[in-house]
């Protein structure tokens, strides 16, 4: 049994969309603008920038609440299914059709933009722990190599006497 007026519930949803579409664009430069930071090595400026990011996921954060707090109130499932029941029967025109795809769109792109940003963090991360363990004699995953192409700290060499004339 529906307790919520579908008008009332429509305009729930559509401030819903609207601040998530505001929230997303905005993830969207933070995300552009970090990876312009990773690049530049921008350090200071990531720090600054981690912290407007988690606020803005904070505020997403909110509005999935709202939006699952939405499917409840219905006593539908406060997942995709239960906000799809919710979208058709509170909308019947489809008048929020746009704003949905737009969230979608803005969403993935978000996400693709993190998982770019994560990769080259990842790279990153790398190539110092590939710096350290040249600098560590005992590192097992130093790629430092010896004149025969074999590695000079591959487990067959580590602990080996090496005798030279002159």
């Amino acid at each position: 049994m529906n307790v919520i007026d579908p008008a009332v519930c429509r305009e729930t949803l559509a401030r819903l969309l609207a601040e998530e579409v505001d929230l997303l664009t905005r993830m969207e430069a933070q995300l552009q603008l970090e990876h312009r930071m990773l690049v530049d090595n921008d350090v200071d400026g990531l720090e600054a920038a981690g912290k407007v990011r988690q606020d803005c996921v904070g505020k997403l954060l909110r509005l999935e609440d709202e939006r699952r707090s939405l499917c409840r109130a219905m006593d539908w499932p406060a997942d995709l299914a239960g906000m799809e029941k919710v979208v058709l029967w509170c909308d019947p025109q489809r008048s929020l059709l746009p704003a949905l795809q737009d969230c979608s769109a803005r969403a993935t792109r978000c996400r693709e933009q993190n998982e770019q940003n994560g990769l080259l963090v990842g790279a990153r991360l790398k190539r110092v722990a590939g710096m350290l363990g040249m600098l560590n004699a005992n590192g097992v995953d130093t790629q430092v190599y010896g004149p025969a192409g074999t590695g000079l700290n591959s487990p067959s060499r580590i602990g080996r006497m090496v005798a030279a004339r002159a």
